[in-house]
């Protein structure tokens, strides 16, 4: 299997060195040259656990490893050390619907399902490649790749890890679990700004020259664990070919909150290797950038950025979507990011509308009222709690199915513990917990839902604040540098 750029098919890369790199020397994302079909049938996937279908999934991208050095990487992620559910996932019916758990991980949201793997593959392929250089990630956050891409990468030799996230545009929670991470070769650092800033700044980072030469003099080279590397999205199609082989229906649909575009694109590249998927129902918050793309193709960034309760959701550049739009618009893809990039906007050519990936996709967004108003309606309903994100995905999925009348199976991603957004979850349900404490809420929570307060909450109540920069938006090379340089 080769990869290749999505803006010059000329760079290509085998799939161990994509997921090295992560990102393209021209600043694509690394694509496969095309998608397998899953060569066993769905019954007998049906038959397997987690680990052992994310092989049959996994090898058919990551096919320059081993089966030896594939299995090991998936047991060593993907195990009751690792997640508290011995399934990995589960699929949960409440109401009109399925949620798929994605949050049974270490940082309790759907990140950990590649990040666990990440490093272990990241490895791997520096082995295979004969890299000398300590591989130092570099990774954007708007709330949950940040704690779940520190936690993979702690204290695990030949790396380090820099995440940078917005000061004031995360979870209390989210913030906390960043910011008491322990292991010699993490850092975190809040800037003066948002996610988008955040992410331009660090494909700034990867594409500049200068300081990559100054890093490989002291033995480091870059790499990226955001959605934007290979090695973060291919795991995350496995648990969509889960889902479809838990229930076998004749037909699915997938609703999926989505900010980056990386969890739906997965779902996508399902469909591609034979998941009779009917719909992927793109779900915004109020940034619906991507709703108003699927509605008219053209994607416009040029609006006023809101700040939800769904802040791993609060993206006006939806990165992974380039991968979408090489298969529609090949080689004008280029043009199209430049155009997003001086502009702000680019719109699809004519034709590229009417594709069949285009078909596949429903745009459908919630505002902060719908949001909240369904996490009420649903836990009063089935006492059944959703975090923001997927009471995002759950309110537009209503407005979906009273539009349509689709009565197909649906499955909606679960994409993090409602313990990481006890605030906005609790005062949902009922105002009176307003004037309470973020932390003191965990016992509240506990009470309604009837689980225990997650591992990863009680530990960093204790935990001592390890990072405490701050930097303004444009100064992020600058903090590599003293870091590393």
């Amino acid at each position: 299997m080769k990869y290749y750029s999505t803006r010059d098919k000329s760079f290509t890369a085998t799939a161990s060195q994509a997921i090295l790199k992560g990102i393209a020397p021209d600043g694509g994302l690394y694509v496969p040259e095309s998608i397998p079909k899953l060569g066993k049938s769905f019954t007998q996937l049906s038959k397997m656990d987690y680990p052992q279908l994310a092989y049959e999934v996994m090898r058919l991208f990551i096919d320059d490893f081993t089966e030896e050095e594939l299995k090991s990487a998936i047991n060593s992620a993907y195990n009751t050390d690792n997640f508290d559910h011995e399934d990995i996932t589960c699929l949960v019916q409440a109401d009109d619907a399925y949620y798929l758990e994605l949050f049974h991980g270490r940082t309790i949201a759907f990140k950990d399902m590649a990040l666990s793997i990440l490093p272990y593959l990241m490895l791997t392929s520096a082995r295979k490649n004969e890299v000398k250089e300590d591989i130092i990630i570099l990774t954007a956050t708007s709330g949950d790749t940040g704690k779940a891409a520190l936690a993979g990468f702690d204290s695990v030799p030949g790396t380090g890890i820099v995440v940078f996230y917005p000061k004031d545009g995360v979870s209390k929670v989210q913030e906390r679990q960043m910011v008491t991470q322990a292991g010699e070769n993490t850092h975190v650092i809040g800037i003066r700004g948002n996610f988008d800033d955040a992410q331009r700044e660090v494909k700034k980072a990867f594409t500049d020259e200068t300081l990559a030469a100054k890093m490989l003099e002291k033995g480091y080279r870059f790499s990226s664990a955001n959605s934007i590397n290979i090695g973060r999205l291919v795991p995350q199609i496995v648990y969509y070919v889960y889902a479809y082989t838990r229930l076998l229906p004749k037909e699915i649909n997938f609703v999926v909150p989505t900010g980056n575009f990386g969890n739906i694109l997965a779902a996508y590249y399902a469909y591609r290797m034979g998941v009779p998927i009917h719909k992927l129902i793109c779900a915004s918050n109020e940034n619906k950038v991507l709703y108003d793309f699927f509605k008219t193709g053209v994607y416009d960034r040029n609006r006023d950025f809101v700040l939800t309760s769904s802040p791993s959701m609060d993206i006006l550049i939806s990165s992974n979507l380039e991968r979408l739009v090489a298969e529609l618009a090949g080689d004008k893809t280029a043009s199209l990011m430049e155009d997003l990039k001086v502009t702000g906007r680019y719109e699809l050519p004519e034709n590229a509308r009417k594709a069949e990936a285009i078909e596949l996709f429903e745009g459908e967004f919630a505002t902060e009222e719908e949001m909240s108003a369904r996490i009420k309606e649903l836990y009063e309903k089935e006492g059944y709690i959703l975090d923001p994100h997927t009471a995002v995905a759950s309110a537009a999925y209503e407005k979906y199915r009273k539009e349509t009348g689709d009565e197909t199976c649906t499955v909606i991603a679960s994409t993090a513990s409602p313990y990481k957004f006890t605030r906005a979850v609790l005062t949902s349900i009922d105002k009176k917990y307003a004037s309470m404490d973020d932390f003191d809420l965990f016992t509240e929570l506990e009470k309604l839902s009837g689980t225990p307060v997650p591992k990863a909450i009680k530990d960093i109540l204790s935990a001592p604040v390890k990072h405490d920069t701050v930097c303004d938006k444009d100064k992020l090379i600058e903090e590599i540098e003293k870091i590393y340089l």
